[in-house]
């Protein structure tokens, strides 16, 4: 059986234990004790992996380009690739939430409840405190914050992504410059840590059926208030439909500009995409995203191991197209009149608040409060606004995350196409060296 077909298996089985595990008093906690720790130690391995895969990807795929120039240019070409897409997204959202209006139909009665269950939650205070925290630093804070001055606690936090991409490339620049003879060691040190890597998650993605299994029991057993989730079905609706259109953007995209089949894209992404759905961080499913481009997309090492680690940190496709929807909907509910210029502050906004943001499960909300502070909403409804859509919030997130790494595959496969760097697949397998071992 392929293995996204065998991943499916364990998440529709684990979709359903976790929902039979509710019928039972034991259950949850049965799930939390026993079954839950087989997903955690499945993306603390896809963690561990992360930024060795990152360093070593783009120190050899830079330093194989021979010329800085081209550099440049993959660059360029990367960044505005990535905005596009993002207002894409942005106004994708902001159009659906103002046609189908979710927020018009949520009663008081709702509001009310949600309030009183989610407002003083840790999760959301701890997010506005966050946001705050965020909004309070100068402009060129983000420029700052991807400057390490120590690589080595950069490199011990996945949070830190920016900083170990950055040093990556000027280590890998600077590799180029000393000359083919003294550099040739280190790139063989790195060439040889690169396929080290691709082998640990050819290992790791053996155990990622049952992993799956494991997550999303627990999300079933941890679900909230089902009285509360039907309350916010229309505007969950919203979400996953704005959602899915933006799938068919890309898939629009492949075919027409990178002249690609979309069912041959899809079936060579969806572990990654399953992996995404289930861990909900694009940082976690990273090693798998890289390792589908290169080995089954065809995508070449120097433009994946670029574009594939900046689009996990500044590329939130799907978490700026439920910024949209999210602001405009607790707007609604909560009767804040936005005018054609608060939307257009949305746009702008949503689009700075994803350069940087944390590629982990949540950063989504945080981003949510900087955009609604931007249009002025009132300072003490926040809580009130980010309890309305709580509830909800675990799941979309699984959903955005599927976006988000689907745009950042996409964004790869452009940019190797114009750069004449889209070859033929070359799939590398677990056991392929097992006889030499043996």
């Amino acid at each position: 059986m392929a293995l996204h077909w065998k991943i499916v298996l364990g998440l529709v089985l684990g979709l359903l234990f976790g929902f039979g595990m509710t019928f039972f008093d034991f259950g949850p906690a049965f799930v939390s004790d026993w079954v839950q720790p087989f997903g955690t130690i499945f993306v603390r391995l896809l963690k561990l992996i992360a930024i060795p895969l990152i360093l070593a990807s783009l120190v050899k795929g830079i330093a194989d380009l021979k010329d800085i120039s081209k550099f440049k240019n993959m660059g360029i070409r990367t960044f505005v690739t990535y905005m596009i897409t993002t207002v894409v997204a942005i106004l994708i959202g902001l159009s659906l939430v103002n046609i189908l209006q979710p927020g018009i139909g949520i009663s008081d009665e709702t509001v009310a409840k949600l309030t009183t269950t989610y407002a003083n939650d840790s999760g959301v205070t701890s997010k506005i405190a966050t946001a705050s925290a965020q909004k309070d630093a100068s402009p060129l804070q983000f420029i700052v914050d991807m400057v390490p001055d120590n690589i080595f606690y950069a490199m011990s936090n996945n949070g830190l992504m920016l900083q170990v991409i950055f040093f990556s490339i000027l280590f890998a620049i600077s590799l180029l410059l000393i000359g083919e003879k003294a550099a040739q060691p280190i790139k063989s040190f790195f060439d040889s840590l690169n396929e080290v890597v691709l082998k640990m998650v050819d290992l790791i993605m053996l155990f990622a059926p049952y992993a799956v299994f494991a997550l999303l029991a627990s999300v079933v057993v941890s679900s909230s208030d089902p009285e509360l989730l039907l309350a916010l079905l229309k505007y969950a609706g919203v979400v996953v439909l704005g959602l899915f259109l933006m799938i068919v953007f890309y898939l629009i995209v492949i075919a027409t500009v990178a002249k690609k089949s979309p069912l041959w894209f899809i079936k060579n992404m969806s572990p990654a995409q399953l992996l995404a759905f289930s861990t909900s961080s694009s940082a976690a499913t990273l090693p798998v995203t890289m390792e589908r481009v290169e080995e089954h997309i065809g995508v070449d090492k120097e433009v994946a191991s670029f574009v594939l680690p900046v689009g996990a940190t500044i590329n939130m496709d799907g978490s700026s197209l439920y910024q949209a929807i999210a602001a405009v909907f607790i707007a609604q509910a909560l009767s804040f009149d936005l005018t054609l210029g608060d939307q257009l502050t949305i746009i702008f906004t949503a689009l700075l608040a994803s350069i940087g943001a944390a590629a982990v499960p949540g950063a989504g909300m945080v981003m949510l409060v900087i955009v609604l502070e931007s249009v002025g909403f009132p300072a003490d409804k926040l809580a009130i606004g980010l309890a309305l859509i709580f509830a909800v919030d675990r799941p979309l997130d699984m959903c955005r995350t599927v976006v988000n790494v689907t745009g950042d595959a996409t964004v790869s496969v452009l940019v190797a196409k114009a750069l004449g760097k889209l070859g033929n697949p070359k799939v590398k397998n677990w056991d392929d060296h097992l006889d030499e071992v043996n």
